[in-house]
């Protein structure tokens, strides 16, 4: 799996790596309950990478597979009205939704490397991979649903909730240290970038002249 942004920010050969686990659809495994967990492990690890991805990039610059552009153009003209931001899992795994799936993903054999091996895909986007918020899906179709949620904006919400969380720690520092310089008895300003405070700097004002 290719894993790239529009932008100029690389991403890293770990990442890649991880992201390239999966070697080998589920069902070639067969019954062997160890092989099938390392297998199920493998598929964890693949989704850890993709949920750190969209939550450090704006998925919007995100490109999953060299053919991002056909992807989406295909699974909008399959699937117009499929409500993505929150998935009913009867359309994907009921009898009806399989038969109307298959075509769209055959078209990708031979174009999207591994397009039927099983992946993890997230039910509610704006939710991480959870036991209750999880599903296994063939890969075309993890690709179909995420390209779509970060074309449409609706994979946002993660990258948003994450540095918007950032944010909120980096305010409450500021505050904690304005209080503690308070605390101490000098008095700070912060005013166009610049700060002075009282006696702690030994008199310097916000112009770099001490105080008569």
């Amino acid at each position: 799996m290719e894993f790239s942004s529009g932008t100029d920010e690389p991403v890293s050969a770990e990442v890649v790596s991880i992201a390239n686990a999966l070697s080998l659809p589920a069902e070639s495994y067969g019954n062997d309950p160890d092989i099938e967990m390392a297998w199920a492990m493998r598929a964890m690890q693949h989704a850890e990478v993709y949920y750190k991805l969209i939550s450090s990039v704006d998925p919007q610059f995100l490109k999953l597979t060299k053919v991002d552009d056909q992807i989406y153009s295909e699974f909008r003209e399959h699937f117009e009205k499929l409500k993505i931001d929150v998935l009913d899992p009867e359309e994907l795994k009921s009898d009806s939704a399989k038969e109307k799936w298959r075509p769209f993903c055959l078209k990708f054999s031979g174009i999207v490397e591994d397009y039927n091996y099983g992946t993890l895909l997230r039910l509610d986007c704006s939710q991480g991979y959870t036991e209750e918020n999880t599903i296994f899906a063939p890969r075309i179709q993890f690709f179909a649903i995420e390209i779509a949620r970060n074309r449409e904006g609706y994979n946002k919400a993660v990258y948003s909730s994450v540095h918007d969380e950032g944010r909120v720690k980096g305010i409450n520092g500021a505050e904690d240290g304005r209080k503690k310089g308070s605390d101490s008895g000098g008095e700070e300003k912060v005013e166009n970038g610049t700060h002075s405070r009282g006696e702690d700097d030994e008199g310097v004002t916000r112009e770099g002249e001490k105080e008569n």
